[in-house]
């Protein structure tokens, strides 16, 4: 029973990771039906934000103690990361969709984008991994057997408390009502006097912003740091959110677990090399049984 509680501890952990990048990918493709697939990397570089901030914050510049500089650097990271994919949202993907342009070369500008900023921090930091610093520190709780640390508690709750936000968001708020509504006609939402550039930005904002918090929670809990740790794991979130049903914020959510706690079965009984091929081929029985993931619904396109 306790390596079982263990595994699923464990498996709430990684799911939570995923859970909080596939949030980002289903809340883009929800309102753009764009799958932004530099959005792995946006939380690659929501890590090396926060790794930099961490070292001006605790160097002898400013002088904060480690948990201090762990309440500033969240909201900043969250900030910062933002601000990277809402320029992405400018630069790359706003001309493609004033164009007109199909949304197949969208698909492939997101995949360029993640190139490029894979590349760019290899051509300006190297190769060599980082290690980042101890902002709070790890304690180990033993209950019976089970070992549960306040980093793996701290990553589940912040995946939780993300989704009920989201949750919320889309549900409560104008800003949501208008999400939902560009998901359904793009084009008479303008009509309406809704402002669909302002909505998209603030899409951008939310799904870059908690990428941002995963790599920060990732990078505490994983502390090295290298140009290229977004890719597998945003291709693992973004095949969760499709399971789940991507477009639908509880799909992604739970997709994220799903794959988590398929990861981690997998290792409990096999080698950990078989973990990626049996994780996803359980993921396309999923699929091959509901085409549309666990929560998606079939979808008419408009003439």
């Amino acid at each position: 029973m306790d390596f079982i509680i263990q595994n699923v501890l464990n498996a709430l952990q990684w799911g939570s990771f995923y859970a909080l990048i596939a949030l980002g990918y289903t809340l883009v493709y929800g309102v753009l039906r764009l799958i932004n697939f530099a959005h792995g990397d946006i939380f690659m570089v929501g890590a090396y934000i926060s790794f930099f901030l961490a070292g001006f914050l605790i160097g002898p510049l400013v002088g904060l103690s480690p948990v201090m500089a762990f309440i500033v650097i969240v909201p900043l990271t969250m900030v910062l990361t933002s601000l990277v994919g809402v320029t992405l949202e400018r630069v790359a993907y706003r001309p493609l969709r004033r164009k007109g342009a199909h949304r197949l070369y969208v698909v492939i500008t997101a995949l360029m984008c993640g190139l490029i900023l894979e590349y760019s921090n290899l051509a300006v930091l190297g190769a060599s991994r980082l290690k980042f610093p101890e902002l709070v520190e790890k304690q180990i709780w033993n209950i019976g057997g089970i070992t549960l640390t306040n980093l793996k508690v701290m990553v589940i709750v912040a995946a939780i408390l993300v989704f009920l936000f989201l949750q919320w968001v889309v549900t409560r708020t104008r800003v949501g009502m208008a999400m939902r509504a560009i998901s359904y006609d793009k084009f008479a939402i303008p009509l309406m006097g809704i402002p669909v550039d302002n909505i998209i930005v603030v899409t951008f904002i939310l799904g870059s912003g908690f990428a941002g918090l995963a790599g920060l929670l990732f990078a505490m809990s994983y502390p090295v740091l290298e140009p290229f740790m977004g890719m597998l794991i945003g291709w693992k979130a973004f095949i969760a959110a499709v399971v789940g049903g991507i477009g639908d914020i509880k799909g992604a959510f739970v997709g994220g677990f799903l794959l988590g706690f398929i990861e981690v079965g997998v290792v409990s009984v096999f080698p950990s090399t078989y973990r990626d091929l049996f994780a996803f081929t359980i993921l396309l029985l999923i699929l091959w049984m509901k085409p549309t993931g666990l929560f998606g619904m079939p979808q008419s396109t408009k003439i």
